[in-house]
């Protein structure tokens, strides 16, 4: 079953020579929090030019990917150490279609927006040499969601796939090779009206297609 193991907020903010804090440090919470507009009841971003905002409201990261890389570095990664809101067991993060939605617990239902992208500050949070290029080659990013529906999550709630888009450009894909076809296809479903596009997203599928 697909399923949330824990929900994480921010424990403390913690001081980064690029921007001055952030609040990457993120830790379970054991009980059910509200997700909003906004993100999860008593969550924060330090720097919201890059993170937070109602297409970044919440950052889900999988298990199974955690689990991965703590057998490549030899250390444990737990829930809240990439930064993630949500940690999932049984789904595939990377292979969620953009602009598919879940329903998380009884009523949360979230829309896939974007995959995240690795940052100086995930860096030296990590403490590992060439992090940033590390953790992209592995091609498993985790993914941001807008909030369509708001509601309770809790560690233990049941994940729901409700729709996936036809156009087929999933998270995992589009981090990995930005291809042109795959700009195109998310354009027009944008275009359609099948989904509505992040507009930082918009705008780098756009870069992509006028590169090809």
């Amino acid at each position: 079953m697909a399923e949330i193991v824990a929900v994480c907020t921010v424990h403390a903010l913690l001081p980064d020579r690029s921007i001055g804090v952030t609040a990457i440090d993120k830790r379970p919470v054991g009980k059910p929090l509200r997700v909003r507009k906004l993100g999860v009841h008593g969550d924060l971003q330090a720097d919201r030019k890059w993170h937070g905002g109602a297409d970044q409201a919440v950052y889900a990261y999988a298990e199974e990917d955690a689990d991965w890389f703590a057998r490549d570095l030899g250390r444990e990664i737990p829930p809240g150490l990439f930064g993630e809101n949500l940690r999932t067991r049984g789904i595939d993060v990377s292979a969620a279609v953009i602009g598919e939605r879940w329903r998380i617990g009884e009523r949360t239902v979230l829309e896939v927006t974007s995959p995240r992208n690795p940052c100086g500050t995930f860096e030296r949070r990590m403490g590992v040499k060439g992090w940033v290029r590390r953790f992209g080659e592995h091609g498993a990013p985790g993914l941001y969601f807008r909030v369509v529906t708001a509601g309770d999550v809790q560690a233990g709630d049941a994940i729901e796939v409700l729709t996936r888009p036809d156009h087929g450009v999933t998270i995992g894909g589009w981090f990995v090779r930005e291809d042109p076809g795959d700009a195109s296809a998310l354009l027009a479903a944008n275009a359609s009206g099948a989904i509505r596009l992040q507009a930082e997203l918009r705008t780098h599928v756009e870069k992509v297609l006028a590169r090809a």
